[in-house]
């Protein structure tokens, strides 16, 4: 265990002269971030504020949540978790009858920390009640061209990658990605069912020259083409909208009605940043069910741990109405906005380093 000091080589945050040369890219935070309230309030959008402390941070396989337990007055003990995302309490509002709703909520991810990565961070999510994915693409446009007109920027630049924020971002398909930068037939490799084939997209990664271990899932190989090959492209000159991602890859999002093979989900990207996820919202109880004991299954296989699944959320889903929602990095657009070069650059009182 070591202090902040020598786990970082720079000063603490709290020392004046860290603070003086932070404080230009706090204040540009707030001033991105009351624009953003406004520009939900001219939409109808109401604020909602989500408790932190959940029965199930969520459930997807790589995600890595924060643990504690509540305790009765009785001692009696049960275990809770910070949330990795607002989702599940944003959705039972929709349940409820809410039908536009935003949140800027702290939430909490383990083993992530870097640059672009905290432990706690700001994650800004909006839904839409009755109203397509295509229009979250809409709205993230017109972020990132609030946040740099906020910002008093006319370019977003990170690490050697700039867009113009002001430009109609790039719809692209991960098919077509996958084929233009690793030269794979992503298709080949997914049925008309959406069942995917692990050797036949293991052989499409062998012939683009990457190396990969035998027990290695579709999955696995899925991601790491995403992150080595495609990534490193995206957002480039503009911001990219990179949607149709296969089914298997969309925990809760519904598969398209133009084809079963892939979801109603798009991620956007910004100078190689990867800034927003978005679903059209998966509304089945039961398949949402089926996926994420799948997701668990995976991650006891993987990490030899599993979290609860929330019965209240799979009940409020069964009643919450056809809806679009979206998640985005808030810390990130910060950065991209004001120039800063590290997430803990835009969060006024970072977590403390505690690993050497």
């Amino acid at each position: 265990m070591s202090s902040s000091r020598s786990v970082t080589s720079r000063p603490p945050w709290w020392k004046p002269e860290s603070h003086a040369d932070r404080r230009p890219f706090l204040k540009g935070r707030n001033a991105v971030q009351t624009a953003l309230r406004g520009f939900f309030a001219e939409r109808d959008f109401i604020e909602v504020d989500t408790a932190t402390l959940q029965v199930s941070p969520g459930n997807e396989t790589h995600l890595h949540a924060f643990a504690t337990e509540a305790i009765a007055i009785d001692g009696g003990r049960a275990p809770l978790y910070l949330h990795t995302s607002p989702e599940f309490a944003a959705k039972k509002l929709l349940a409820a009858g809410e039908r536009r709703i935003f949140t800027f909520a702290h939430v909490y991810r383990n083993r992530e920390r870097g640059p672009l990565h905290h432990p706690e961070f700001t994650m800004l999510e909006w839904y839409r009640v009755g109203e397509g994915y295509e229009q979250l693409m809409a709205d993230c446009a017109d972020m990132l061209a609030l946040a740099a007109e906020t910002a008093g920027t006319e370019r977003f630049s990170f690490r050697g990658m700039e867009i113009d924020p002001f430009a109609e971002p790039e719809r692209v398909t991960l098919a077509e990605v996958f084929q233009r930068f690793a030269g794979i037939d992503l298709f080949s490799s997914i049925a008309a069912s959406g069942e995917t084939d692990r050797d036949r997209l293991a052989a499409g990664v062998a012939g683009a020259g990457m190396r990969f271990a035998e027990d290695d899932t579709w999955a696995d190989l899925f991601s790491k083409v995403l992150v080595e090959k495609i990534e490193p492209h995206l957002g480039q000159g503009r911001a990219t909208v990179l949607c149709e991602y296969p089914v298997s890859e969309a925990a809760l999002a519904r598969p398209s009605a133009r084809d079963p093979r892939v979801a109603d989900r798009f991620e956007l990207y910004a100078c190689g940043v990867e800034l927003a996820n978005a679903f059209g919202e998966l509304t089945d109880a039961g398949e949402q069910r089926r996926r994420f004991e799948h997701e668990m299954a995976e991650k006891a296989r993987i990490y030899g741990e599993r979290y609860p699944i929330d019965e209240d959320f799979l009940d409020a889903l069964s009643i919450m109405p056809e809806a679009s929602g979206a998640a985005l990095g808030f810390d990130r657009l910060a950065m991209l906005a004001t120039g800063a070069t590290r997430i803990d650059q835009v969060m006024w009182a970072p977590v403390a380093e505690v690993f050497a």
